[in-house]
């Protein structure tokens, strides 16, 4: 009778991760498709690469402007209905994009979108974390990284061929109807903070300050994780950075063509996939260090190649090597994240650290595109990837501590059976 409520116990958690995977899934390559779409929609609308630009601004300001306050409301409501909530909010400003003839309308729109995904993702992480029992985070985490890896690829090929077959509005409305599919599954998930309806109350400038205060007293008495997050974190602005560089790096330095560089693209779509594919399959068998240790050093390994590179070859190589083991690191540290903060902290906590990071993204694009312009753009990428070397090094020495053994401590798979 035990064994058999085990079992009932572990298929309902499968059913609900699966769920889960293929709504955030269908979602995630809604994403890539419409990521093409409304690029080429505001070129045609405008004609001007600089209204294409702005496209990138609105999304990290919108995150400033929400995220010091968003994080304090995600604890205190459901957390199912914040995600069902924005995935609706989300299909129906997607939906309506394609009516406007205003950039302005249509940028009005993307900021609200920007707000509503400023809501979703520290809601979804928490949702996960809830939701996903300890010994099944890292398998979860690496599947989620396979279909993100895929959707990279595959997203952006499909809204190539509905411009072939449809129109521009039909990629865009494909992703409008992906936040619908998305919030279906979500609701067909258990509420897991049921106690959120009767506590969720409103906000005051009170209850913001105790907030932060609580999230800075987190942080100070756990200075180690605080170390390994923002060190993972400005990991990847270094990386951004340089990727916001590499058209220039591979047509202007490497005098690539347009089409080597979308084949540099693709070749590392692939490694991703590979990469995510291959840690999907050794989850179980690599700890949380040795996939968070293997993975950023032989990320900043691929950058190095690609920042020394004198041809495609050579450039093709370090996309590889990046793209393969960035599933590594991703999954690795995500599972580490989820594991050692606490469930009712998490929103909290994700939207607050998560101003730092957007302000450091926009910081350090704005320096790697600066320094461009004053020294050889070489230079820029060599300085660069050399900083996520020494980064990676740092990430590892901090990891591998024997003192900090008990951070990353995974529950046996085998207790659920015991």
């Amino acid at each position: 009778m035990w064994g058999v409520t085990i079992s009932q116990q572990s298929f309902s958690q499968k059913k609900n991760s699966y769920l889960l995977l293929f709504g955030l899934g269908i979602s995630t390559l809604g994403d890539f498709i419409y990521l093409v779409a409304i690029n080429v929609l505001v070129l045609k609308l405008t004609g001007s690469a600089a209204a294409v630009a702005g496209l990138w601004i609105i999304g990290p300001i919108a995150s400033m402007l929400t995220k010091f306050w968003s994080g304090s409301m995600i604890d205190r409501l459901n957390i199912r209905r914040i995600m069902i909530g924005t995935d609706i909010i989300r299909a129906t400003l997607v939906a309506i994009i394609p009516f406007f003839s205003s950039i302005w309308l249509i940028y009005v729109c993307l900021f609200c979108l920007s707000i509503s995904k400023a809501f979703f993702e520290p809601a979804a992480i928490t949702y996960i974390t809830s939701v996903v029992p300890e010994n099944g985070r890292k398998r979860f985490n690496s599947f989620r990284s396979l279909i993100t890896s895929s959707a990279f690829l595959i997203g952006p090929a499909i809204s190539g061929a509905l411009f072939l077959l449809t129109t521009v509005h039909i990629s865009i409305w494909i992703n409008a109807f992906s936040f619908v599919i998305s919030a279906i599954m979500v609701y067909l998930l258990p509420n897991v903070n049921t106690e959120a309806d009767e506590t969720g109350g409103r906000l005051s400038l009170k209850i913001l300050r105790s907030d932060w205060k609580e999230v800075f007293k987190f942080s100070q008495d756990n200075l180690f994780i605080v170390k390994v997050y923002f060190l993972a974190q400005f990991f990847m602005i270094v990386a951004l950075g340089m990727d916001a560089q590499e058209v220039v790096f591979t047509q202007k330095v490497l005098n690539l063509s347009e089409t080597d560089y979308g084949l540099l693209i693709s070749l590392t779509g692939v490694g991703s996939i590979l990469g995510a594919a291959t840690v999907s399959f050794v989850a179980e068998k690599l700890s949380i260090r040795a996939l968070m240790s293997s993975g950023y050093f032989l990320v900043s390994v691929g950058y190095l190649v690609y920042a020394f590179s004198f041809s495609f070859w050579t450039v093709a190589f370090g996309f590889m090597v990046l793209g393969f083991f960035n599933p590594f690191s991703g999954t690795g540290f995500m599972t580490f994240y989820q594991n050692n903060v606490p469930v009712k902290m998490m929103g909290r906590i994700s939207s607050i650290y998560g101003i730092f990071q957007s302000l450091l993204q926009v910081i350090f694009i704005l320096l790697i595109g600066f320094t461009g312009d004053i020294i050889p753009v070489r230079y820029s990428i060599l300085a660069a990837s050399t900083l996520l070397l020494v980064l990676s090094i740092w990430q590892i020495k901090l990891v591998v501590m024997p003192s900090k053994s008990g951070y990353f401590e995974e529950e046996s798979e085998l207790q659920s059976t015991s």
